[in-house]
């Protein structure tokens, strides 16, 4: 990590402290470094901050990481943690930053948290332990979670869900600028080679050795799994960690962003987190990307509130200091309306809802229109789709190597490519809160073996601009759940899922929603060829046909919130 960008962290990390309302209780710390044993006999190198108030014992924040290029930042967290009461843990992960072991990532952080959550237990300055983390941190926590019930008092996890084919895989599609770019940064030796070389290589399944120089396992199992019924999600550590929220029953505080990477998880992890921990857990989702950097141009973002040491504090005053048990609530932000919101639990209306459907009319620079009835003619458009020249991610909620595309950001205009369908509608006459899962339902053909099918809402504002909401994909192959092949040229519906959001599309603004067949680096260049993705060794152009009106009513459905 440059130092110029550390300096700025840990300047911000400073203020958050200073401003979160939970002043320094004293002027002094202690820090040390021990290795801490693990029933194998391997040392896990910890480091351990203490307040200098001549207390016998402290509530400890544990955090866990495979991050030792942060440790700049992780010793103000222990320096600031410690001078406002806490015992501030932090430990490396096995194989990394002098740590002994083994690197693999994720498979060795639940038995090593365990063993390390004992070791504190028996520390006689240990009070209660409260588990803290961000991202690959936050997992360290999950892993242990519904192990450490009556050791560990509650959790503060951040940006991270346990559903790993969320984050992984959509329908096929497989999410390189998350997998492909965290496991070339990770892979325990540098990789210098091109990242999006990288994930365009041919096949996928080699590059590692080919590309890299290095074989890397985890990526290879990654790239194998494309269905959520292959063995890597239903078998070994992945189906372990997609069921410990399930039993967790320690308070969790689940903090998200809407354009977090790995928002889709996060929101699966609440829904599935056990109701004896979810009756005393928060959830908070704001309107930043995995970084807590706003990432809303042109909005106002007056009552965004991205900072997270703050929530911090103020749960682990609740949980570890005063020993309470928190109320189940979950906080939101509405993105446009720049306002928050508080409710029990995050059940967006099933019965409220906007359909708009597609309908073929080419004509004044668009594709087509949406409209509220649904067309009674039929209509169709074409497009070429080459996998030689994919569009590029010009936005998205789905983005980690390429942070700069993140969030609602400006897009470029209707039809912009060939391969490239607009549909827009009319004006709103009031504000439209979309607040849930939009979904877009297609009926396509293609006269390829497979294909894919992209989609992304836009809000166009009075002014013309157009900016991203939503985006998603499918495939077609990962569509059938029946096994059987899919026949060229047939007309067959797909249905493209999108993450929660909360967004106020303002009065006098209008929808627009755009059909592809590819969003790269976000997703794979899908071949146009049946089968294995990391397996592909050629691609081939395809003819996409999109149906609209008559026996194809294809439609976008947006989730409305009560008023």
């Amino acid at each position: 990590m440059a130092a110029d960008f550390v300096a700025i962290i840990i300047e911000k990390v400073r203020k958050q402290f200073e401003s979160s309302g939970y002043p320094e209780v004293c002027d002094a710390f202690t820090s040390e470094t021990v290795m801490v044993p693990m029933k194998d006999g391997a040392g896990m190198k910890t480091f351990v901050y203490r307040p200098g108030c001549g207390q016998e014992k402290y509530p400890v924040i544990l955090m866990r990481t495979c991050y030792p290029n942060q440790e700049r930042v992780y010793q103000v967290y222990g320096e600031c943690f410690a001078k406002r009461g806490y015992a501030f843990v932090l430990q490396y992960s096995r194989g990394v930053g002098g740590s002994e072991g083994q690197w693999e990532p994720n498979i060795n952080e639940r038995k090593d948290g365990i063993d390390t959550v004992d070791w504190l237990t028996a520390r006689s300055w240990c009070d209660c332990i409260g588990c803290f983390g961000h991202s690959y941190s936050a997992m360290t926590g999950w892993a242990m979670a519904d192990a450490v019930e009556g050791k560990v008092a509650s959790m503060f996890l951040q940006e991270y869900g346990c559903d790993r084919y969320v984050s992984a895989y959509e329908k096929g599609a497989f999410r390189h600028d998350i997998l492909t770019s965290w496991s070339m940064e990770n892979a325990g030796t540098p990789i210098t080679a091109d990242y999006l070389e990288s994930c365009r290589y041919m096949p996928q399944s080699e590059v590692d050795e080919k590309l890299w120089g290095v074989r890397v396992p985890s990526y290879r199992q990654y790239i194998a799994g494309a269905k959520d019924t292959d063995d890597i999600w239903q078998k070994g550590w992945w189906k372990k960690l997609r069921e410990i929220p399930a039993g967790t029953k320690i308070p969790i505080l689940v903090l998200s962003g809407w354009y977090d990477h790995h928002h889709g998880s996060s929101m699966k992890t609440w829904e599935r987190l056990g109701a004896e921990a979810k009756a005393h857990s928060w959830l908070v989702v704001g309107g930043w990307n995995h970084f807590f950097t706003p990432c809303l141009p042109d909005k106002k973002t007056e009552h965004n509130e991205s900072e997270e040491i703050g929530r911090a504090l103020e749960w682990f005053n609740l949980t570890l200091k005063e020993k309470k048990k928190p109320k189940q609530c979950v906080r939101y932000y509405e993105i446009g309306a720049d306002t928050w919101h508080i409710c029990r639990e995050w059940k967006p209306s099933e019965n409220e809802k906007r359909t708009l459907y597609l309908t073929a009319c080419e004509k004044d620079g668009v594709s087509g229109s949406l409209t509220e009835e649904a067309p009674a003619q039929a209509g169709e458009l074409s497009f070429t789709y080459d996998p030689n020249d994919p569009l590029e991610s010009t936005s998205g909620e789905g983005l980690l190597k390429s942070m700069d595309k993140v969030g609602s950001l400006p897009q470029p205009p209707c039809c912009w490519r060939e391969d490239v369908l607009s549909f827009v509608s009319g004006p709103f006459d009031q504000p439209l809160r979309i607040c849930g899962r939009p979904t877009v339902e297609l009926f396509v053909a293609t006269d390829g073996e497979d294909t894919a099918f992209t989609a992304k809402i836009m809000e166009v504002t009075m002014d013309g601009k157009a900016y991203h909401i939503r985006s998603s994909i499918t495939t077609i192959g990962g569509e059938r759940k029946d096994g059987q092949s899919y026949e060229p040229g047939t007309a067959v519906p797909v249905a493209i899922d999108l993450w929660d959001i909360a967004y106020t599309v303002q009065a006098g603004s209008r929808i627009r929603v755009d059909i592809s067949s590819s969003d790269f680096p976000l997703y794979n260049i899908h071949s146009n060829y049946a089968g294995q993705w990391s397996e592909q060794t050629k691609v081939r152009t395809a003819r996409q046909t999109v149906y609209t009106g008559g026996a194809y009513p294809s439609r976008v459905t947006l989730p409305l919130a009560e008023d």
